[in-house]
């Protein structure tokens, strides 16, 4: 319903949805655990298979989007691992390998996928949620922060290689589930009694993946950072935009994070 307009830009493709669950339920809620390893087991598979993936981590639980084109090799893929349910008309319905074979192709041997550049700025980040019926109370403010507060400009920003800070905010409502992610000096401007976070209050650091725009034809760049993360039990908090690739992790260990992703490479070059 949005207007054309010569300042939005959209990707061609049309996305879907796969939502990752353990034993036939969701991951406990209200604490986030980021790109696990059952995540990973289909993040790493798909690369192999030159699937390109939009990952989106929310405060409860994980998303992996697939383009809709896609859709018969993913099937393929993970379907001798993982029991594949399809949503129709509210019901959970299982999917086999038939119901997509058409059109499946196997996939050609290719070179490693490129290793993008990594950043990691001295920013510390929160990730929040919002109860539903609290969300009017800072909606004043949630619309100051996303359109009126403005950081650096974009070329100051892009012009180091090792970044200060980084501007970044952001807020999912998915079925009525609220995900915000904000840095700490942020986080100060709402009232404390209604963001929610986890027992511990940890701060995340961020690792950005990409030197420039990424685009959606590749593929192995979630991978990249999912497989080594998860290999060492690290949890991450994974967001893919439009541009740029992000992972939070638990802020005592962003060292850990740095050196395992320069091991990694080193190791492929």
């Amino acid at each position: 319903e949005l207007p054309p307009s010569e300042f939005m830009q959209v990707a061609d493709s049309t996305w879907l949805v796969l939502s990752v669950v353990s034993n036939g339920r969701e991951p406990p809620g209200c604490q986030a655990t980021g790109v696990t390893k059952i995540a990973r087991s289909v993040i790493a598979p798909l690369a192999e298979h030159h699937v390109s993936v939009l990952m989106l981590s929310t405060y409860q639980t994980d998303f992996i989007l697939v383009r809709e084109r896609d859709l018969p090799v993913v099937i393929h893929t993970l379907a001798g691992e993982f029991d594949i349910y399809k949503e129709e008309s509210g019901e959970c319905v299982p999917v086999t390998c038939d119901d997509v074979s058409n059109g499946f192709l196997k996939p050609k041997p290719a070179a490693s996928p490129t290793l993008h550049p990594v950043q990691s700025p001295q920013t510390r980040f929160c990730v929040l949620t919002v109860a539903p019926d609290t969300l009017p109370a800072i909606a004043t403010m949630l619309i100051d922060v996303l359109f009126y507060s403005h950081g650096p400009p974009w070329e100051a920003a892009t012009g180091s290689q090792d970044l200060d800070s980084i501007t970044f905010f952001s807020f999912s409502l998915i079925e009525g589930y609220i995900s915000i992610v904000m840095d700490a000096e942020t986080q100060k401007r709402f009232p404390s009694d209604l963001l929610l976070t986890s027992s511990t209050g940890e701060l995340w650091r961020m690792v950005r993946i990409g030197g420039q725009p990424l685009g959606f034809d590749e593929c192995g760049i979630v991978a990249q950072i999912a497989e080594p993360l998860a290999a060492a039990d690290i949890s991450a908090y994974y967001i893919s935009t439009f541009n740029f690739d992000h992972a939070l992790v638990p802020e005592e260990g962003i060292a850990e994070v740095i050196q395992l992703l320069q091991q990694r490479q080193e190791s492929s070059r």
